[in-house]
């Protein structure tokens, strides 16, 4: 393989003339990532994500299934513990966060980030096999990725390990997934699925503050109340499993405007317009 040349690299130093090498990587230690730099890296991640086998996808999914469960039970806790009420909307959302952390961190396969990570090498490639192997990636994820949400909420619907209040608090939290129009849930999905989406367009350019970018975007959904396919499953399904709705309001209030409305906010707004930035720098004819 050819080593690359200066105009191959993203260290913007690289277009300046007259620099030694050492003034070159100092700048470059100095410098932020460009989008370029930031494209590329998770163009490189969602091509691995798209060799991965479908049994450790679906391992990987049911992980983050059931993880993203404790977003739940710590801001139902919050909740319950907090008495003021203009307290408890500031601070209980805190709590949305934890199970993004440990999915995110733990590097489980949640399907909002599949909105962005294997959508960029399908822009790249433009490719109907890559297509197929995307449509693949996500139908694995999602479906994996739902059975944990079921199987979380049934385990807090049936097991009785919660005390009253906090189980009245989880309802709480919970019924918002049901309660609005098909139109207004969409909408409410497109804010989620851009803000994760974008949230892992940050992540390789804030190394050293991973755990407050999630935590800050995380948040924001949770204040506003945004629709995420995922962790709201866990909150629709414990109202299913607990009798307070039913499968079809399930499937058509929850289910499909959420899962049409994060694909349109991570896919339009983030991969496409991410991409268009950098698409004439990333295809221009090499010298």
């Amino acid at each position: 393989m050819d080593k690359p040349t200066d105009s191959d690299s993203f260290n913007p130093a690289s277009e300046l003339d007259g620099m030694s090498a050492r003034q070159t990587k100092e700048i470059e230690s100095q410098s932020r990532p460009s989008a370029a730099l930031i494209h590329e890296t998770i163009r490189a991640e969602g091509e691995q994500e798209l060799r991965r086998h479908w049994w450790a996808i679906l391992m990987s999914g049911l992980a983050a299934g059931l993880s993203i469960g404790l977003s739940l039970i710590v801001q139902g806790e919050f909740h319950a513990a907090i008495v003021d009420e203009a307290t408890r909307r500031l601070v209980a959302p805190l709590g949305y966060t934890v199970g993004f952390l440990v999915v995110v961190l733990g590097r489980q396969q949640l399907f909002t980030e599949n909105t962005l990570t294997p959508i960029l090498p399908l822009l790249h490639h433009r490719d109907l096999g890559i297509l197929a192997k995307v449509l693949k990636l996500w139908a694995l994820v999602l479906a994996s990725n739902i059975v944990g949400t079921w199987a979380f909420g049934s385990a807090l619907a049936h097991t009785g390990i919660f005390d009253a209040r906090t189980m009245a608090a989880f309802l709480d939290l919970s019924r918002h997934t049901i309660e609005g129009s098909f139109s207004s849930t969409f909408v409410r999905a497109v804010f989620a699925g851009w803000l994760i989406a974008l949230m892992m367009w940050l992540l390789p350019a804030t190394k050293g503050s991973r755990v407050h970018i999630i935590v800050i975007m995380t948040y924001v959904i949770a204040l506003g109340e945004f629709s995420h396919i995922i962790a709201g499953s866990t909150e629709c399904a414990f109202l299913v499993q607990s009798g307070n709705a039913s499968l079809h309001q399930y499937a058509s209030s929850f289910f499909l405007p959420t899962l049409l409305g994060n694909i349109a906010g991570g896919t339009t707004l983030v991969a496409l317009l991410n991409y268009g930035q950098v698409a004439a720098e990333l295809d221009k004819p090499e010298e």
